[in-house]
């Protein structure tokens, strides 16, 4: 029977090189010079570090043009509240990936809502969508692309 699986993944690669991409234009930019700000990569949370807090919203949209550039959905950056002191401006911006339980139930709601010939289940961090009929898979990938649910969708390991 056909299939396919609804994941949300992030290309850590890509989002390695959107970092290092958003570095080297901060150190070019003429706002930034002399001053110790920075990017920090750490598995899926970037940590950025500015002197005040009019540069991380700066350094923010920085980062967002960079990781769009790579073909990252810029819906999974989720930024934290900004950390100021005296001295330093931090702040963390963590980027979703993964279907969660919550989510995971919405679209498998979804699905059975819509009357389409296809069966969802949740097996950990994806869903997978099963049906008998290929048509009827596509039905339901373009039903979750036009749902809106916070996060970005990607649909891989299409079988017939």
């Amino acid at each position: 029977m056909p299939s396919f699986d609804v994941v949300s993944e992030i290309d850590l690669h890509e989002l390695t090189n959107a970092v290092d991409q958003a570095v080297r234009e901060l150190t070019q930019r003429f706002d930034f010079k002399g001053v110790e700000a920075g990017f920090e990569l750490l598995e899926t949370t970037v940590t950025m570090t500015a002197p005040v807090e009019f540069q991380l919203k700066q350094m923010l949209e920085i980062l967002r043009l960079k990781v769009a550039k790579r073909g990252i959905d810029v819906a999974c950056l989720d930024a934290e509240k900004p950390e100021v002191n005296l001295a330093r401006a931090a702040q963390k911006v963590v980027l979703k990936h993964g279907i969660d339980a919550d989510t995971g139930r919405k679209v498998s709601r979804l699905i059975k809502d819509s009357r389409l010939k296809v069966q969802a289940q949740i097996q950990g961090d994806k869903v997978r969508v099963i049906g008998k009929k290929r048509d009827d898979l596509q039905e339901a990938i373009a039903l979750l692309r036009r749902a809106e649910l916070g996060i970005p969708l990607q649909f891989n390991n299409f079988r017939d």
